[in-house]
C-alpha cells in the first residue's frame, strides 16, 4: 500500500464531505489536473483506501424509528462460537454495525428497527434464542448527538 501524500489527503478529505464531487472540481480544489485526480482516485480505490462509495440514507425516510446499542456477552468464547456469532450478525439486516470488542462484553451492536415490536422480534430471534448468548443489554438511542462516517486525515 502506497503512502498518502498531501494531494491524496486533500482528495480524501473532500470526498468524505461529498463523494459526488467531480474529478474536475476536485482538481480545482487541490490544484491537480482532472486526469491526475482520476488516476489518484483509481489507485485509492484499488488499494482499498477508499472502501466504498455510498449514499447515507435517512433512517426516518425508510421507516426506521429505533436505533439500539446492544452489548452482548457470549456463553462460550471459543473461536467457533465467535465466528458463528459474527456470521449471524453479518447476515442480519437489522444490524448496521457489529464490533468484536475487548472488556466486559464480547460484541457491541448497532441495531436499527422500525419500532419496539420489531426490536423485540430481532432480540428473540438473534439473542434470546441463541444458546451461546449469555447476556445482552440494550440501550435505546434517544438522540443521535453525533454520527460520523469520516476519518480524521
Amino acid at each position: 500500500m502506497q503512502e498518502l501524500d498531501e494531494y491524496d489527503k486533500k482528495l480524501l478529505r473532500q470526498l468524505q464531505q461529498n463523494n459526488k464531487t467531480t474529478a474536475e472540481e476536485l482538481g480545482l480544489l487541490v490544484s491537480l489536473s482532472t486526469s491526475a485526480v482520476q488516476r489518484r482516485l483509481k489507485r485509492l480505490r484499488d488499494d482499498k483506501m477508499i472502501e466504498a462509495d455510498v449514499s447515507i440514507i435517512s433512517p426516518l425516510a425508510v421507516g426506521i424509528g429505533i436505533t439500539c446499542v446492544v452489548d452482548v456477552i457470549l456463553e462460550v468464547g471459543s473461536s467457533k462460537a465467535i465466528d458463528n456469532f459474527k456470521a449471524a450478525m453479518q447476515a442480519c439486516t437489522e444490524v448496521m454495525q457489529c464490533y468484536y470488542v475487548t472488556g466486559t462484553y464480547d460484541f457491541v451492536l448497532i441495531v436499527n428497527t422500525v419500532d419496539m415490536r420489531h426490536y423485540e422480534e430481532f432480540s428473540k430471534r438473534f439473542l434470546m434464542d441463541n444458546p451461546n448468548v449469555k447476556h445482552f443489554y440494550t440501550h435505546v438511542v434517544m438522540d443521535k448527538v453525533k454520527v460520523g462516517y469520516g476519518i480524521n486525515i
